[in-house]
């Protein structure tokens, strides 16, 4: 639910920007929405006994570097109508916009050996080329017993599992046989 919001005050913020200024506004938005991992500050951002006007003066001095009158607009649209629980969602639905207007997308690779950081590379430079994008690939060792590659903002997912090239092996030749 919190995405569909989010999803149309974007498309307001980014009516008439451009792609710098939504860049700032995304790690703006970013930071942000760190903030809510501590405990002290949600606090008082939930507490009803905090009235909006010091919320809304202690967001606005967390944008002000920004200088920009759309996002102080914004953060006090936020704050009037009680949805500062959404900045986090936000900030992720902000860095997907942003991704796919730049068509710049991060992914990992999973898989339980290590992986070369050529081959790394080489896997991201040939998605990039399939894809027409910029991908860049991270490593995670996990117990996966194969390699799988995960572009959420693409929503690619590949992987290559032991198990099952084994099971397919034994079944081919059963089927010779």
């Amino acid at each position: 639910m919190e995405e569909l919001i989010a999803k149309r005050y974007i498309k307001a913020l980014k009516d008439g920007s451009d792609v710098a200024s939504m860049q700032n506004v995304t790690s703006i938005f970013t930071t942000l929405a760190e903030s809510f991992k501590d405990d002290k500050f949600v606090s008082i951002v939930a507490n009803p006994s905090i009235n909006v006007q010091a919320k809304s003066e202690m967001l606005l001095e967390a944008v002000k570097p920004a200088k920009s009158d759309k996002l102080n607009n914004l953060i006090k649209l936020l704050v009037e109508n009680k949805r500062i629980e959404i900045i986090p969602a936000l900030a992720e639905e902000l860095q997907k916009d942003l991704a796919n207007s730049t068509k710049t997308y991060e992914g990992v690779i999973y898989s339980d050996s290590d992986i070369d950081k050529k081959v790394i590379k080489e896997l991201s430079s040939g998605l990039s080329k399939k894809f027409d994008s910029t991908i860049s690939l991270t490593f995670s060792k996990t117990d996966f017993n194969g390699i799988k590659v995960e572009v959420e903002g693409l929503g690619i997912e590949i992987n290559f599992s032991k198990d099952r090239i084994d099971s397919q092996i034994i079944q081919h030749i059963i089927k010779a046989i």
